[in-house]
């Protein structure tokens, strides 16, 4: 949306999919499939070195920035594609930047600071 938005893309253009995401809030990245990556059609800009739940190190594809909505919240963060995977995986920057984190008693997404995001600005 952000590329439609700037001009780059027509809103035609724009590749969005809901998914079912695992939240891990011991992850710290948005980490996505390869056929998803596919699907969005993101680059690849890169390569970064992960370490995964069972102490493996695994090289990922590091892709251009994906636009994340959740009920009326957004961020933007790149995604990293381990091989294999099938599963979305949302960690903790995508979970900061939305303003959420994980009620333990209901196991559901939560706002931080309520369901009505108000964004505090301290050093404008």
């Amino acid at each position: 949306m952000a590329f439609a938005r700037g001009g780059y893309i027509r809103e035609d253009e724009i590749r969005s999919f809901t998914v079912t995401a695992v939240v891990d809030t011991g992850a710290m990245n948005l980490f996505i499939p390869e056929e998803l990556r596919k699907k969005l059609g993101l680059a690849i800009k890169g390569e970064k070195i992960a370490t995964i739940a069972n102490g493996q190190k695994v090289r990922c594809k590091v892709t251009d920035a994906v636009e994340i909505l959740w009920k009326d919240r957004d961020f933007i963060v790149p995604a990293m594609v381990i091989p294999g995977s099938e599963k979305v995986l949302l960690g903790a920057i995508a979970l900061e930047g939305l303003d959420l984190m994980v009620n333990p008693v209901s196991q559901e997404l939560i706002g931080i600071h309520g369901d009505d995001v108000e964004y505090a600005c301290y050093y404008c």
